[in-house]
């Protein structure tokens, strides 16, 4: 099969950045903020500077956990039929923007503070789109208590869908544990929850080349539990990361081996998603720029390297369709999501984001979606086979005749032609003011129509009973 998908580095290329990834990790270490993290590290051949909280991992350590990762996975849905089977084999799958703090209020459009109501209607909103194929929690639960906060926003995600939900920002192992105590009541104890892990787990590596102490011991708690830990590095060319692609490159690769150690080290065979959210900072203002042409190309090189590691990845974001654009910045962006998501990657992320991925927008995910479900057309494996050439066929129209009225057109033409949902198209095609009303519609009328997958009364009744009595006892 043949497959639409864009390279960026050369092989030796990729030799240069694995091999200054690996010498990086043995000269200078990674900064890990936890006494007890540096134990495991120790014990497993790193080198650690007690003082100094830094671990050196050498090449053996790297080459041991690249050993025994698996090279597959399932994030499993509350509801089977949502599993996701990674690698993708078609096209990459898709995650909404995750943890924002901000909303665009689909009745009044006002951009203001987001809470958990709104969290529970965005997951909603999103277990009704076919084009999303699992979620982050997409906002912030600001009105709850915050020690407290993650464990409401999985709570609060897991009973508005019945995807796959990926987690992040989890601060400490009682943390962790938590969060796993809440998954294993839904599928009935911890080994059904290490067969069929409904939730993941984003732990982000802080740039330049470190590890939070809270957040490094989550994941060790979270692997040895079986959670998939999605290791995602935000290497910010020009403050974090070296300003050079080169430099940006090797810095987001060598975090990602680093947390991989890290995972495998804590449970051998724990599975582990190789991710990456890298991309310049705006030069002129200090913020992130998604915006950035060079975000595309990252999300290139990366895939590339997580495809050599033979690890699933995320690597990638989409989100085409802002609101506030139009003219050349909208199709500026749409190119740059277009390229990013056409890298070698298992899974892009980002739909419903604006402002930074500072808030979210209703209308903008469904239109990220729509966009999507279109463009990911190009994405598919397109069969070149003798069959698929069929020359027989030729033979028999000859030179003089016509492949119209031919048995072989009515039999292949559907599977053959891409052939774009004539709604949605004509959605997108609006113009400005009249595509912003009309898809506010269609959020209001999915919003009214879906329904979830209902969770058990009880496991939601004792699942807050979890919450509240860790907020008794985590209380600041």
């Amino acid at each position: 099969m043949a497959n639409t998908r864009l390279l960026f580095l050369s092989e030796q290329e990729e030799d240069l950045i694995h091999s200054q990834s690996l010498r990086l990790l043995d000269e200078m270490g990674v900064l890990v903020r936890s006494k007890s993290v540096l134990q495991l590290l120790e014990g497993k051949g790193a080198i650690v500077d007690y003082d100094a909280m830094t671990a050196r991992m050498p090449a053996e350590m790297i080459d041991s956990a690249l050993d025994t990762a698996p090279r597959e996975m399932t994030l499993c849905g509350r509801d089977p039929r949502n599993d996701v089977r990674l690698p993708a084999t078609d096209y990459p799958y898709t995650v909404n923007n995750g943890l924002a703090i901000f909303v665009v209020d689909k009745d009044t459009g006002e951009y203001r503070d987001c809470n958990s109501d709104d969290l529970a209607e965005f997951m909603k909103f999103s277990d009704a789109l076919d084009g999303l194929d699992f979620v982050w929690p997409a906002l912030s639960a600001k009105d709850k208590p915050a020690h407290a906060q993650t464990l409401y926003e999985l709570w609060i995600t897991m009973q508005n869908t019945s995807k796959h939900v990926q987690g992040d920002v989890v601060d400490g192992a009682h943390n962790a544990r938590a969060q796993i105590e809440l998954a294993a009541l839904v599928v009935g104890g911890e080994d059904k929850l290490r067969e069929r892990p409904i939730f993941s787990m984003t732990c982000c590596p802080l740039a330049p080349m470190s590890f939070g102490g809270g957040a490094v011991e989550a994941q060790v708690e979270l692997a040895k539990g079986g959670i998939p830990i999605s290791s995602m590095s935000m290497s910010l060319s020009g403050l974090s990361a070296p300003v050079t692609m080169a430099g940006t490159l090797t810095n987001a690769n060598a975090e990602n081996l680093a947390s991989l150690v890290i995972t495998q080290s804590a449970s051998p065979g724990a599975p582990h998603i190789y991710a990456s959210d890298s991309t310049p900072m705006d030069m002129a203002t200090g913020n992130i720029d998604y915006d950035a042409p060079e975000f595309a190309l990252i999300s290139i090189g990366l895939g590339q390297m997580a495809k050599r590691y033979r690890l699933p990845s995320l690597v990638s974001g989409f989100g085409p369709i802002d609101t506030e654009s139009e003219g050349g910045d909208a199709y500026c962006r749409s190119v740059l999501d277009m390229l990013s998501s056409a890298a070698v990657t298992d899974i892009t992320g980002g739909m419903g984001s604006i402002d930074d991925a500072k808030g979210v927008c209703f209308t903008k995910l469904l239109l990220d979606v729509y966009v999507w479900e279109l463009s990911r057309e190009y994405l598919k494996p397109v069969d070149i086979s003798e069959e698929a050439i069929a020359l027989e066929v030729m033979k028999e129209v000859g030179h003089t005749g016509s492949y119209l009225t031919h048995r072989h057109t009515a039999k292949n033409m559907r599977k053959a032609l891409i052939m774009w949902d004539k709604e949605k198209l004509a959605l997108l095609s609006m113009e400005k003011k009249a595509l912003i009303r009309e898809a506010g519609k269609i959020v209001r009328r999915i919003l009214a129509d879906h329904q979830v997958v209902r969770m058990d009364e009880d496991i939601v009744r004792k699942g807050y009973e979890i919450i509240s009595a860790y907020e008794e006892r985590y209380a600041p």
